[in-house]
């Protein structure tokens, strides 16, 4: 028995396989770290037709474009909190001007078991979003972290913001203390005593170490030697 297929059947056919061919058209691509390579989450978006550049990133674990994500696992966010690994991850994190950390697993996973008491974990979590700044987004597996990425890589224009656009539009006071809150262990609050005290960077430059001393303490050594 000969079967004969209807031409105008036959192009809805192809119709329809030339649309799922197209669903599948690469995305973009995704920046990640290289200690990443295990994780199921870099298997989901190149499913779901992301490329992917592998690289040794300093800070986070993702870059989508110029959005630092740093990606922890429920046991590895315990860990970090203990061994206070996450609180320089936050800090560098925070040099860009948009990023967030991920922890996967939380809403499936006892948190509260592990060695950390309950209410010191809470209030840490506050501290990230309070002190450090830092969003937070919870996800139950790999693949909901994955369904994060692509939306994000969707919704934000395509090309890396550089590490300081977003302070473009501040005042020049706001700028000069942006500038030494780069340095180590200089925070707003002895970055305002500074420019109280000098008036200006090039005079907090100029200034000697004893100098410094007044408002750095034991930080003043390391901060004239990175001037110099």
């Amino acid at each position: 028995m000969v079967w004969r297929v209807d031409e105008e059947i036959m192009a809805k056919i192809l119709d329809i396989f030339s649309k799922r061919q197209a669903k599948k058209e690469k995305k973009g691509k995704i920046v990640v770290d290289n200690r990443e390579r295990n994780s199921s989450v870099v298997s989901e978006l190149v499913g779901m037709g992301y490329s992917v550049e592998w690289r040794q990133l300093a800070v986070g674990d993702y870059l989508v474009n110029g959005v630092a994500i740093e990606r922890k696992t429920v046991s590895d966010f315990k860990s970090s909190i203990v061994n206070k690994r996450i609180v320089s991850q936050l800090l560098e994190l925070k040099q860009y001007p948009k990023s967030f950390l991920i922890v996967e697993g939380i809403i499936d996973e006892d948190v509260y078991s592990g060695g950390i008491h309950e209410n010191a974990f809470r209030g840490f979590i506050l501290s990230i979003l309070l002190e450090f700044g830092v969003g937070i987004v919870y996800t139950h597996d790999a693949k909901d972290t994955a369904k994060y990425i692509d939306v994000l890589a969707r919704r934000r224009e395509k090309g890396e913001i550089g590490i300081r656009a977003s302070k473009i539009l501040l005042s020049r006071e706001e700028q000069q203390q942006f500038i030494l809150e780069g340095f180590p262990n200089v925070g707003a609050v002895k970055a305002k005593a500074l420019l109280e005290k000098f008036g200006s960077l090039g005079k907090i430059f100029g200034a000697s170490e004893e100098e410094l001393k007044e408002i750095l303490g034991v930080r003043a050594e390391e901060f004239r030697k990175l001037l110099e």
